[in-house]
């Protein structure tokens, strides 16, 4: 879901190495400060075979796979940095949401439709606590990809998705002002998940190392649960976060 690194190509390296089946879209921190787009060409060409970006990632030998939002999006409705623009061209909002949709298109009716995008989709809210709410400065505003937001409708028009995974923008609110709601599901049926725990790692009340993971089941295509999940090194499960079954949003 991108932010790897702050452009060290060195993490990026490590995730490749991975041993088991990977997809990833990049984020607005891995171009680093480059407005050039080299740096940006060089991940790139590091993820090649892994980049979900504006496309659909088949992810062997799993009966899935996984389509692609925007790359490097920094939300706030539709903006292409120097960096990207360097790389991919002026692509419209209009060119953007196309794409998605049309990598949406050639996932198989048989699995399950799986949308990866750095920062998740405007409609989710506007509130500081809101999925992609502006929670560092006043006033808050949904602060979310429009061209994600555009090319779900038109894809939920024949068949709707059943995940959407993002992160972007971090669980705990600035200054300390609580946490982000990360999970939710809106009228049509779809689930979403900002999985942006910051830092992934970290130590508990009574001193022990806790792991967090974005959790997901399917029961064949149906998505059969969604949580986050808290684990010690030795994989003991600690604590679970579950999506509500009967949360929806008036949208």
């Amino acid at each position: 879901m991108g932010d790897l690194s702050d452009g060290d190509l060195r993490l990026t390296r490590r995730l490749r190495q991975l041993p088991f089946p990977l997809a990833l879209i990049l984020g607005n921190h891995d171009r680093g400060r480059d407005r050039s787009g080299e740096l940006l060409r060089q991940q790139l060409a590091l993820v090649k075979d892994v980049d979900c970006g504006w496309g659909r990632l088949d992810l062997d030998p799993l009966p899935l796979s996984v389509v692609g939002g925007r790359p490097c999006s920094s939300g706030g409705g539709y903006y292409l940095s120097q960096a990207v623009e360097a790389v991919y061209g002026p692509v419209t909002l209009e060119q953007s949401a196309e794409r998605i949709v049309a990598a949406a298109a050639l996932v198989p009716a048989e699995q399950p439709l799986v949308l990866m995008a750095h920062c998740g989709p405007s409609g989710l809210g506007s509130d500081p606590s809101s999925p992609c709410g502006r929670d560092w400065k006043i006033p808050a505003v949904d602060w979310g990809d429009q061209d994600l937001a555009l090319a779900l409708d038109r894809i939920a028009r024949t068949r709707v998705p059943d995940l959407v995974i993002f992160g972007h923008m971090h669980h705990q609110l600035k200054r300390g002002s609580g946490l982000r709601t990360s999970l939710m599901r809106d009228r049509r049926g779809i689930a979403y998940v900002n999985a942006a725990c910051v830092p992934r790692s970290g130590v508990n009340d009574q001193g022990e190392t806790l792991l967090h993971l974005s959790w997901a089941e399917f029961s064949g295509r149906r998505l059969s649960h969604l949580s986050h999940r808290w684990y010690q090194p030795d994989g003991t499960l600690v604590h679970e976060e579950l999506l509500p079954d009967n949360e929806f949003l008036a949208c």
